[in-house]
């Protein structure tokens, strides 16, 4: 990853680092009864009191280009940080299925779209990465010589409804003069790729903007004066994060609670559509902060800190995030989309963790993992609240809920083939495994079959 901060910020953080500065709340029980009460901020009302550029905002100009640049081979945002005592008493409490997912049931006459499984299609992807110049390296799984094809042929079929296939050209006719941007993380960046491909079989976007690391970035398809971003977030809130190119942090991530990250606040109503998702990187240590008081951490043993766990930062950062959304009365339409699933076994990212199933998996031969689980509960409690306040506001928010939809494909990932044939010189070789992102074109190209159907038909 590209270290987002300032010299001096990769020297020193803005408070000390010895001392954790204690707000008056005294413990976690006082914290969720004060979060409550002021909806997630710290002021009466439901957008928080302020909305600050992040301390490792960058203050150079955009870059603005006039052709399409060689994507940039980010290294992937793995996050390796345990789960604290205080998270994993949590898993002890919690429901082992939310209602709101395990309800299949269609709902008011509707197909759930998200509850089905993966069947045949001899018709394969509508692109491959010859006609997609889109696709980052590490995503690139046919041209570094992934040698099974299987984990193309399959297509998204809900249980109760058929699901029409992507129409880019439909999509493009109904997105002419408008704004969408994908909000998030490195999966968001994923599925921006996949948007871009499936449309380039009409035109291929032109590569108009990036930020310094190639994080945030944007694409126009001239013809139809229709914009795509990418807006990295991955906190949703303001965040300062000390890592270098290689992901190595020499300080714990310092996530301010009640302030929004301004990347995507800023851009927030020009943007006609909008999918926002956080929670992966919620398992890093970091300080909480509020007021510019240090609240606790997790997973920050050195300090003596309370632990709050990626339950309560989580909740609070997305609360923020989804009252300051259905507050604006946004005359668009915005996704929020859950938490989707790694697929590593035998270990992860960092500890040998392999994906090496070739075929989908059928509903049921599969369970969450435990912080999933945990973000996944955190998701649908919270948008289950933001839904009713933005029905009375007139506001379109749908729940985006591809979790289950992932799951079924732990095929669909790099794996050992995020670089470019990795076994030509020693087919024993130990390479790195991404059994996190997903290959393109992949299942993550039936996300936007469901976005379509959403749009045009619900």
């Amino acid at each position: 990853m590209y270290f987002e901060g300032t010299d001096a910020q990769k020297k020193s953080s803005p408070f000390p680092a010895e001392i954790c500065t204690f707000s008056p709340y005294q413990n976690r029980a006082n914290l969720e009864d004060k979060t409550s009460e002021t909806g997630g901020g710290t002021n009466s009302g439901d957008i928080p009191a302020v909305l600050e550029t992040p301390l490792t905002e960058r203050t150079a100009p955009p870059t603005i280009l006039e052709s399409p640049l060689t994507e940039q081979n980010d290294v992937p945002e793995i996050l390796e940080t345990p789960l604290s005592k205080k998270t994993e008493d949590l898993q002890a409490t919690m429901p082992l299925e939310s209602p709101e997912v395990e309800d299949q049931t269609p709902r008011d006459g509707k197909c759930n779209l998200f509850v089905g499984e993966w069947i045949p299609n001899p018709s394969g992807p509508v692109y491959n990465n010859e006609s997609c110049p889109h696709i980052e390296a590490h995503q690139n799984c046919m041209k570094n010589g992934r040698p099974d094809t299987e984990y193309l042929y399959w297509r998204w079929k809900p249980r109760d409804c058929e699901l029409s296939k992507f129409d880019p050209q439909r999509f493009l006719e109904a997105m002419r003069d408008k704004k969408w941007a994908l909000i998030g993380d490195s999966i968001s960046r994923n599925h921006v790729q996949s948007l871009l491909c499936m449309l380039s079989t009409v035109e291929v976007a032109v590569h108009i903007y990036h930020d310094e690391g190639y994080k945030s970035r944007k694409w126009r398809f001239p013809s139809y004066n229709f914009t795509v971003s990418v807006i990295w977030s991955p906190f949703l809130a303001e965040a300062a994060i000390f890592e270098d190119y290689n992901g190595v942090s020499t300080s714990e991530v310092e996530l301010h609670l009640d302030k929004l990250d301004k990347k995507w606040i800023d851009e927030f109503h020009e943007q006609d559509y909008m999918i926002i998702s956080s929670g992966k990187w919620f398992v890093k240590s970091a300080l909480y902060y509020e007021n510019n008081k240090v609240l606790g951490c997790h997973s920050c043993p050195k300090r003596n800190c309370t632990e709050l766990g990626i339950d309560f930062a989580y909740r609070r950062s997305l609360r923020s995030a989804l009252n300051f959304i259905v507050a604006s009365k946004h005359k668009g339409m915005i996704f929020m989309r859950t938490s989707t699933p790694d697929h590593f076994e035998n270990g992860e990212w960092s500890s040998g963790g392999t994906c090496e199933q070739r075929a989908p998996i059928k509903e049921g031969e599969i369970g969450l993992k435990e912080l999933t689980k945990i973000l996944r509960h955190v998701e649908l409690e919270e948008f289950k609240k933001a839904e009713v306040k933005a029905s009375r506001n007139g506001m379109n928010l749908k729940l985006l809920d591809l979790t289950q939809l992932s799951l079924l494909r732990p095929d669909g990932h790099p794996g050992s083939y995020r670089e470019f044939q990795p076994f030509a010189h020693d087919k024993n070789a130990k390479v790195q495994k991404d059994c996190l992102h997903w290959c393109l074109p992949g299942p993550i190209d039936a996300w936007n079959d469901v976005i379509m159907e959403m749009m045009f038909n619900e």
